[in-house]
């Protein structure tokens, strides 16, 4: 069995307190969002794993009060950019006055600069307001008139966006949509969730009573820790797989463009880091199999650039392919 290069020295001890680090998280989290624990796993996953995320789903289910809860249960600096169509560049990343009582000019950081963002109704905004996130996004880090600056460590952006209104909305292009390591619905509340949030807020606002259960070293730690990860030679293997798989039929698709270009490398990477997240959402020191699978959709789907922008189209090509290549069987602890 060829295990390949280890990923780094992480103990069974030390995911043990990332993964209770975690949990406090999320149950910090559940005080205020009720029946999403699937999705409140991917969103720890996505920070644990040091990317960003897109929120998508119509009005009212709860997207800006889940990314407001994640906020209020670390404690780091937070900021809010409500997208609309006359937001500027400058708007979001800061700009450069001229300070006339020191005679020079002063930069004003732009809300960019902290440690989680809220992006709400990202796709509002015109393409080039989207764009001045890209930098942010992908290099941590932020140029203005010729000035590099880092905004704050770790950066961790959610974006929250209403993908059947079109009227007054800029879709987001591909460069920037291939920025956020997944894309994550929300979903409807069962009959049951719902009656249970309405007994829970009938007379409270649980949003006001969360408290911070970490620290931003804390965060900074986790995420260090989440690259330790293992990740046996074969799912390496299989993750490339998957990738190559999406390229592949894109190419031979023909005059059929429902898939016109699969993943990037930069997907390849996503996945990777993303399998590492979940395993240490779920208190492993080890990926496996099911990890790849659970964050494969959210990951890979929005990275498809097709002939239609039909979510559910791209989501089901994933697990098509999740169906059609073998998972391989071994021993996936640490050798």
């Amino acid at each position: 069995m060829n295990s390949g290069n280890d990923t780094g020295n992480l103990t069974e001890g030390t995911t043990l307190i990332m993964n209770h680090l975690l949990l406090k998280i999320k149950d910090n989290v559940s005080k205020v969002i009720i029946g999403k624990e699937s999705v409140t796993e991917l969103l720890l996953t996505a920070l644990a794993a040091g990317g960003h995320v897109l929120l998508e789903d119509v009005p009212g289910t709860g997207k800006t009060v889940l990314a407001k809860s994640l906020a209020r249960s670390m404690d780091l600096s937070f900021g809010r950019i409500q997208f609309t169509p006359d937001l500027l560049p400058s708007d979001v990343t800061g700009l450069s006055y001229y300070n006339q009582e020191k005679g020079t000019f002063v930069f004003k950081e732009g809300p960019v600069f902290t440690n989680l963002l809220l992006a709400d109704e990202i796709n509002r905004a015109t393409p080039r307001t989207q764009s001045s996130l890209l930098e942010c996004m992908g290099e941590g880090q932020v140029t203005v008139d010729g000035v590099t600056r880092t905004p704050g460590i770790p950066f961790f952006v959610i974006a929250t966006q209403n993908p059947v209104e079109t009227l007054g909305c800029y879709p987001l292009p591909e460069a920037q949509m291939d920025r956020f390591l997944m894309r994550i619905s929300m979903g409807s509340l069962s009959e049951q969730e719902e009656r249970e949030m309405i007994d829970r807020y009938i007379s409270d606002t649980p949003l006001e009573t969360i408290r911070p259960v970490c620290t931003l070293d804390e965060i900074t730690a986790l995420q260090k820790d989440c690259r330790n990860i293992y990740v046996h030679a074969d799912l390496r293997d299989y993750i490339v797989k998957l990738v190559q798989g999406t390229r592949k039929y894109a190419s031979a698709s023909g005059t059929d463009k429902s898939i016109a270009e699969g993943v990037s490398p930069r997907g390849t990477l996503a996945l990777l880091r993303a399998s590492q997240g979940f395993a240490m959402v779920q208190g492993r020191d080890f990926t496996a199999p099911e990890d790849i699978k659970a964050v494969a959709v959210p990951v890979l789907a929005h990275r498809l650039i097709s002939g239609t922008s039909y979510t559910d189209q791209k989501e089901s090509f994933i697990r098509g392919l999740l169906n059609s290549i073998p998972l391989p069987t071994e021993d996936w602890t640490r050798p």
